[in-house]
């Protein structure tokens, strides 16, 4: 009696598998010597697939359900085993259940920088970092081509593979798209996708999917910084270069009077008056843009016509509205009691007549 419960004991009736650590990829289910019977249930979880392996080759493959184990959906399996039609003894196989959820927000960075050649800059070393998602696509090409005959395999035992890959695809990239530094900091969701796009080939190959790409910055070395912070300053003050001339000036008189080591009396007075002369040219610059502008004004080329108010060009010598002769400088008059009158009232400040 003891020797059959001990022999029905090592008959698997349930497969079942939960992943506790939630970075799990593959799970090979304990078997410890025992045979799967043929009607037993096995259970395949959402984001699992359960696949039964052979004499060392993969056999059959489950998806999502609960299954019960007969020779009918074992037909990989009964080939294998030579099994004829109908059989119902019990057998062994190794049973592996692979994760195809996404592990997510896995860390990537660039242990060294990246050379890129750049078209403003030359040759520069950059230096990025970001994260990356992935899952499994392909399970029998992901147990063929990385798994191996391990028992169990987590995130941990290929993410510092998949980083190097990652790595090397966004410097390949980077050569190919010949895109400027200046591009390439200012679209990094663009180029996201475009790494993205060409690194999923490789990871396909070894029956993975990408399905996510960030990369959160893109760091210049100093020089480059402060030269791209330049560009875009002057950008900014291309359309008001006057203003930015002014303040490079006070910047550089501010500076002159922090800097006390300034050798000589005379090397003093030399900078004083380069500065000086910084400041007069962008002064005469501002004052004729002034006088131009007070030329132009719509106020100095009207003249008010003194009977109606009606406005006229600064050169006529007749109204357009009343045929009134024009002079110098005589101001209007109120057409009803004679009050003069500003060159913009509307009305009249004597007896409240509406100006025409």
């Amino acid at each position: 009696m003891g020797l059959f419960n001990w022999f029905k004991s090592q008959l698997l009736k349930n497969i079942d598998w939960t992943d506790p650590s939630h970075n799990t990829m593959v799970y090979k289910f304990p078997m410890e010597g025992r045979e799967i019977m043929i009607g037993s249930k096995l259970t395949v979880r959402e984001s699992q697939v359960a696949i039964f392996m052979v004499k060392g080759k993969i056999a059959d493959v489950f998806t999502p359900g609960i299954h019960t184990l007969i020779v009918n959906n074992l037909p990989i399996l009964s080939s294998i085993l030579a099994w004829p039609r109908g059989f119902k003894s019990p057998f062994t196989a190794d049973v592996f259940y692979v994760n195809t959820k996404q592990f997510t927000n896995q860390k990537w960075g660039t242990t060294n920088p990246i050379v890129m050649r750049d078209k403003d800059f030359g040759s520069i070393r950059i230096k990025g970092y970001g994260s990356f998602a992935f899952k499994v696509k392909d399970p029998k090409v992901f147990l063929q081509e990385i798994f191996g005959t391990n028992s169990s395999f987590s995130t941990e035992n290929i993410v510092s593979y998949l980083k190097s890959i990652l790595v090397s695809g966004i410097s390949d990239t980077i050569a190919e798209s010949k895109i400027s530094a200046l591009d390439l900091a200012c679209n990094l969701m663009e180029f996201n996708k475009l790494v993205k796009d060409k690194l999923n080939t490789q990871f396909n190959s070894i029956g993975l999917d990408l399905t996510n790409l960030v990369i959160e910055n893109i760091s210049f070395p100093e020089q480059v910084e402060k030269a791209i912070d330049t560009q875009t300053s002057m950008g900014v003050m291309k359309n008001n270069m006057d203003t930015y001339v002014k303040f490079k000036s006070a910047e550089a008189i501010g500076d002159f009077a922090k800097n006390q080591g300034l050798g000589g009396i005379g090397a003093q007075l030399g900078a004083g008056m380069a500065i000086g002369e910084m400041m007069k040219s962008s002064l005469n610059s501002s004052n004729s843009s002034n006088k131009n502008d007070d030329n132009s004004s719509p106020q100095k080329a009207v003249k008010y016509c003194p009977n109606c108010g009606a406005k006229n060009a600064k050169s006529a010598k007749f109204c357009v509205e009343c045929g009134n002769k024009l002079g110098g400088d005589v101001k209007p008059k109120c057409p009803n009691c004679g009050a003069e009158l500003s060159q913009k009232a509307k009305f009249c400040p004597e007896c409240g007549t509406k100006i025409k």
